[in-house]
């Protein structure tokens, strides 16, 4: 079967809708791919169909056979009730590629990155939205074990499909893997085993994590208190996004309620934890990786680490991490570039703002799992018996910083409008402009644009890499009015932008 030219725009309820294949350019990202597939009811038109799902399919098939990829892939599924038939419909063009797919079922994403090990497979293909609402769909793709695609492979990947330069192959296959799920697990709780009693809240907001969590946790002798973790696509108590202030809240309400030494909430596809402490506290997760880079570096003297650069100055200050000889290296937001970065630098994890984290040799494979983070939080836990985890957050440099904030950009003007802020930001400094009455003292323009002042205290603007929307942080040393000062002046500078839009939430 020939590759059908993906349109432009086809409108739902019509015969092209019906016949040809719908894809929407912008749904191709920086690492990973996300589009509005669409629900009932709903007034916005899908940026994809099933037709194009089985294009984009036959392109990643044809992109492997270009980069000389043994064609065989795993496949896997989130708990959405449209994922399902996103994945076959992928699996059909893989196929009609000459590609033999590996079928893993249900499963987190941190399980496929897992079978390209275990099945000896050098391609994966995940269907999730991830912490997106429902109507959202997207495919987390690879085909170097640990990795997933960066900027290069989704430019030559969105040139194939929506060029039509798909080519089909005969050989390909479809197979059912039984067991993956099991073997995850079990790779998972392998010699871990704590020895103090840990009382543990894991939530996960009816996502699919929810058909894990408990058992690895378990298997690794936590008492654990499961809080929506049956598995309903409706996200019936809030979406399951632990950078969510609903999610972190209802975890600070079952952490108190139940008396446990901290909660763990899971985003929906798992390869995320949030952290909420025994007194009721969500910890952000850049201040939980320096928790575990103190606990790490104990441990691994001279650790080399990654972060992104929503996070926070503390890895590059902390006396506890200097004393321990840790390197941190600031870097590009975005799982795809930390994980390149952190293999690229041999780093023994590598941390980000939104809660992914990669953990390398000897404790991972390098690819982000909720799972695997929980694991080295309850064992960080489990090495300091006479402290808990408020203790180690009252332990680290006081800072005030934001949640990620993240005011509306569409997809097709983020971009330019992140250039010009950052020559407006670098023309300010290079004048010797002020902000709070200090001079910009380093701009780092590494992803997007992140402006310090003399006393520590930074702001960052970038464009979000997978919703049409920018990413704003801010975070002072000094004081809560200078956090909140910092974040005036980036919402003074952003409403010069028409293009710009409201807040998700603010300060």
């Amino acid at each position: 079967m020939s590759t059908r030219k993906p349109l432009p725009a086809i409108k739902p309820n019509t015969l092209a809708f019906e016949t040809q294949a719908l894809v929407k350019p912008t749904g191709f990202r920086e690492y990973d791919a996300r589009w509005w597939f669409g629900i009932p009811g709903h007034e916005k038109d899908p940026d994809l169909n099933l037709y194009g799902v089985q294009a984009l399919g036959e392109g990643l098939g044809t992109l492997m056979h270009e980069r000389g990829v043994g064609p065989k892939i795993a496949v896997g599924h989130d708990f959405r009730h449209y994922s399902l038939s996103i994945k076959q419909a992928l699996t059909v063009g893989l196929m009609n590629a000459g590609i033999e797919v590996l079928d893993i079922g249900l499963a987190l994403s941190p399980m496929a990155y897992f079978a390209q090990f275990h099945l000896d497979c050098p391609g994966v293909a995940m269907v999730t939205a991830s912490h997106n609402s429902n109507g959202w769909t997207g495919v987390k793709m690879g085909i170097e074990p640990p990795l997933t695609f960066g900027p290069d492979e989704m430019s030559r990947l969105k040139d194939i499909v929506l060029n039509g330069e798909s080519q089909p192959r005969a050989g390909g296959a479809y197979r059912y893997v039984d067991g993956v799920r099991e073997a995850f697990i079990a790779d998972l709780v392998k010699d871990v085993k704590l020895k103090n009693p840990i009382k543990v809240v894991a939530a996960c907001g009816n996502g699919t994590a929810g058909a894990f969590a408990e058992d690895v946790l378990r298997g690794i002798g936590a008492e654990v208190v499961a809080v929506e973790c049956e598995l309903d696509y409706t996200f019936p108590n809030y979406n399951p996004n632990p950078e969510d202030m609903k999610m972190l809240h209802a975890m600070r309400d079952s952490c108190l309620k139940h008396g446990a030494d901290v909660a763990l909430g899971f985003d929906g596809d798992g390869d995320r934890c949030g952290v909420v402490d025994n007194e009721g506290e969500e910890i952000f997760a850049d201040k939980v990786g320096v928790m575990l880079a103190r606990d790490l570096s104990a441990l691994n003297p001279n650790a080399q680490f990654v972060v992104d650069v929503k996070s926070t100055g503390l890895f590059n200050t902390d006396p506890v991490l200097i004393k321990n000889g840790a390197k941190t290296d600031y870097y590009k937001t975005g799982h795809s570039y930390i994980k390149r970065r952190s293999k690229e630098l041999n780093a023994l994890v590598g941390f980000e703002k939104s809660g992914h984290y990669f953990f390398n040799a000897p404790i991972g494979r390098g690819y982000d799992c909720g799972l695997t983070s929980a694991i080295a939080i309850l064992q960080m836990l489990d090495r300091n018996p006479d402290k808990s985890m408020a203790d180690l957050r009252r332990a680290l440099p006081k800072t005030w910083g934001s949640p990620t904030m993240s005011p509306f950009c569409a997809d097709e003007e983020k971009y330019g409008v992140v250039d010009r802020i950052i020559k407006d930001v670098q023309d300010d400094a290079a004048a010797g402009e002020t902000i709070l009455g200090q001079k910009i003292v380093d701009v780092n323009t590494v992803n997007g644009v992140r402006m310090t002042l003399e006393d520590g205290t930074w702001g960052l603007m970038r464009a979000s890499s997978n919703t049409p929307n920018l990413v704003v942080v801010v975070e002072s040393p000094a004081s809560e009015e200078n956090m909140i000062g910092m974040f005036r002046e980036i919402e003074r500078r952003l409403s010069a932008y028409d293009e710009v839009g409201e807040f998700d939430q603010k300060i």
